[in-house]
């Protein structure tokens, strides 16, 4: 694989994550809601989802899903289920007083990170995508393998660090809140953001 092959591939991708997604929602929605740690809770679960993602849709599970109506069908629903069960229990959460004062509380953070890893690798739109945008910049006279692991390698990070960026900004503007009803409104439109996703998600268009 070329330099200038692979700087393409890093500019296109940096150019998606830029898009908010329901990786990046949920990112955000923890981070608000919960706290800077909560969200840098589900960056690592970002990368594996990326890194699941990109595994799969090389592997041929992307072809699968294209072919297959069903299981493309079944996946998305499942998909947007959990983000609109994440966005409900994320509009009902209550700010406890340790939260809104800063310190330290309990918090399930494995659960963040799983979380993070099935909205992140569990959706289908982007499996099929991966299919169809990863072969663009593979040189078919080289070896395969080797330009998968650069391209997926490059990927990962890069989503990793926008995921980590989102959580950090996100965490520092929570820093500003304090009072109880301010962080239930922004529990409430996380939720809101996650569920809306959700509906999305369903929404889509096998291509």
């Amino acid at each position: 694989m070329s330099f200038e092959l692979w700087i393409a591939f890093a500019l296109a991708s940096t150019a998606l994550l830029a898009i908010p997604g329901p990786t990046v929602m949920l990112v955000v929605s923890y981070a608000l809601g919960r706290g800077r740690a909560s969200g840098w809770a589900t960056v690592p679960g970002v990368a594996l989802g990326d890194f699941t993602a990109m595994t799969l849709s090389l592997a041929g599970a992307g072809a699968v899903l294209a072919a297959s109506a069903t299981l493309f069908t079944a996946l998305k629903l499942c998909g947007a289920a959990y983000l609109v069960w994440l966005g409900v229990q994320l509009w009902r959460a209550k700010p406890a007083p340790a939260d809104i004062a800063g310190l330290a509380i309990d918090v399930p953070q494995r659960r963040m990170f799983w979380s993070a890893f099935v909205v992140t690798a569990l959706n289908p739109k982007g499996i099929v995508f991966f299919v169809a945008f990863v072969p663009q910049f593979v040189e078919p006279a080289a070896p395969l393998l080797p330009q998968f692991a650069i391209l997926v390698a490059t990927f990962v990070a890069l989503g990793t660090a926008n995921a980590a960026l989102w959580a950090l900004m996100a965490g520092t503007m929570r820093a500003r809140f304090r009072r109880p009803s301010t962080l239930r409104l922004v529990n409430r439109i996380g939720g809101s953001f996650l569920i809306g996703a959700g509906v999305l998600t369903a929404a889509v268009r096998r291509a």
